[in-house]
């Protein structure tokens, strides 16, 4: 389910504005912050979505979002895109829990 008012529920909110707009190795402490934030998904597709130049955003650093939209330039909506992904990511990890749990009886 996608979340809208997904700002609110941001692991980074408890961090300083400053802490997600940084450069160089500092990148790898901001992106720390979004590992395990429940609106990870939600974040980078606003960024890309929105074209956000600076700062980390889903765990993803400015280049790395430059990369996502230079190697998939026709998409319009990455929200779509990456609700998508979670929605199939969720469906084959249940049948997969579902194939394991079968298999151990």
């Amino acid at each position: 389910m996608w979340d809208e008012v997904w700002r609110e529920r941001a692991q980074c909110r408890f961090s300083s504005p400053d802490a997600m707009f940084v450069q160089g190795a500092a990148q790898h402490e901001a992106k720390r912050v979004c590992y395990g934030c429940p609106v990870r998904t939600e974040c980078l597709a606003a960024a890309l979505d929105d074209q956000i130049a600076f700062g980390v955003w889903g765990g993803k650093t400015e280049r790395e979002r430059r990369a996502l939209l230079r190697r998939r330039p026709n998409v319009t909506s990455w929200r779509t895109v990456l609700e998508t992904a979670r929605e199939e990511h969720a469906l084959v990890s249940a049948q997969t829990g579902v194939e394991l749990a079968v298999r151990a009886g």
